[in-house]
């Protein structure tokens, strides 16, 4: 197997169903791709999708998810498909479904990973240790991704883990995760990925800290439900930290005054969903009671990006696919500052393949507002 053909990459503008499996048919073609996922538009008539995908590939394991946006071969797109179908020689996927996310314990974590290694094994492609990532995708409005992911991180020990939730195209309606021929809600797939090729698991975001704190006064973490900021209703004191009019706050006033909880030295984004008639607001990730929150602001996105690429070339070579879950925040970012063309570049340039997200998971955790995926080198492991 040449370095050149670990994967084919593909993706449909088309927005009837039919015409966009076959579209991506016609580009993975390849008869050695024996896995692929996709991310598309919640836009598209999803069982007929569904339908068509399952014509287009019947011989081929399929995963995907709905996005809140994509990342194609020619950068960011928006109402379109985009796809990654994995060579048998250099890959062995295995994938499971979670079902029933609310009931998902370790015990069920850890027999599903279990069963995942044991699949891997059996196409014989390479250690596990060292050799393997796990790829996570859950619906994004399901309010479980922090439940999941502790258990998973922990069944999975040394095996690193990434992952995305599910968009809607900003409808926060309904997200969807597809397995076994169908389209899903309230459910999850994970995916363990065993490779010939060297690989990255990374987390980047840009924002940086300001001097305004907010202490979280009344939350409901089981909502993701933040009622008092600084013992004040949560989005008329978010407004005045940030100085905007509180009748203003909408998803753009998000995306460029985040807040954040530090954690060791590193500050993590909790991302703000919404603002409710009582003027409590709804987050993407949990928050609790109790936590000081810091007011940031927007670095440079793209000069933060490229050095992470940067340090990831200095470790493993120029990667020949990157696959990137960037939340859907970052790209309204984009949008709202006037640079989406030269971000979609450097995606397009990166050979980013992935989707814009409700939200980021990584080693067990859930974060928001970051870039976080898997860089696959070129050259073989060990």
């Amino acid at each position: 197997m040449t370095q050149e053909t670990a994967f084919t990459t593909a993706a449909s503008y088309s927005s009837d169903p039919a015409i966009a499996a076959a579209e991506l048919q016609r580009q993975l073609t390849s008869p050695d791709i024996s896995f692929i996922i996709f991310f598309c538009s919640a836009e598209y008539p999803l069982d007929q999708l569904a339908e068509a995908m399952n014509s287009a590939f019947p011989h081929t394991e399929v995963v995907g998810c709905t996005t809140a946006g994509e990342i194609t071969p020619q950068g960011y797109g928006q109402g379109c498909i985009t796809a990654i179908g994995f060579k048998a020689a250099g890959f062995a996927i295995e994938a499971a479904s979670i079902e029933s996310l609310d009931s998902f314990s370790l015990t069920d974590a850890q027999q599903l990973v279990e069963q995942l290694i044991d699949g891997c094994r059996q196409h014989e492609i390479a250690p596990i240790k060292g050799n393997t990532f796990a790829l996570t995708l859950l619906d994004g409005l399901s309010i479980q991704e922090e439940r999941i992911l502790v258990a998973l991180n922990a069944a999975l020990g040394s095996i690193p883990s990434f992952g995305g939730s599910a968009g809607d195209d900003i409808h926060l309606a309904k997200t969807h995760v597809y397995y076994d021929g169908a389209f899903h809600t309230g459910a999850a797939v994970v995916m363990l990925v065993n490779t010939l090729y060297d690989f990255e698991v990374f987390s980047s975001h840009h924002m940086q800290p300001k001097s305004e704190k907010l202490v979280v006064t009344s939350a409901d973490p089981e909502s993701r439900q933040v009622f008092e900021l600084n013992a004040e209703p949560a989005a008329m004191e978010y407004a005045r930290a940030i100085g905007v009019p509180v009748e203003k706050l909408n998803h753009e006033v998000f995306a460029l005054n985040p807040i954040a909880v530090k954690l060791g030295d590193e500050y993590f984004v909790r991302s703000i969903q919404k603002v409710d008639d009582d003027m409590s607001m709804k987050f993407y990730c949990a928050v609790e009671s109790g936590i000081v929150m810091t007011a940031m602001a927007p670095g440079d996105l793209a000069s933060d990006l490229i050095k992470k690429l940067d340090i990831i070339q200095e470790k493993i070579g120029e990667p020949q696919l990157i696959i990137g879950c960037d939340c859907f925040l970052r790209r309204l970012e984009c949008e709202l500052l006037g640079y989406s063309q030269s971000v979609s570049e450097l995606l397009r340039n990166n050979k980013v393949i992935g989707f814009n997200t409700y939200g980021e998971h990584m080693e067990g955790m859930h974060i928001n507002q970051t870039f976080t995926g898997v860089a696959i080198g070129r050259n073989l492991n060990g």
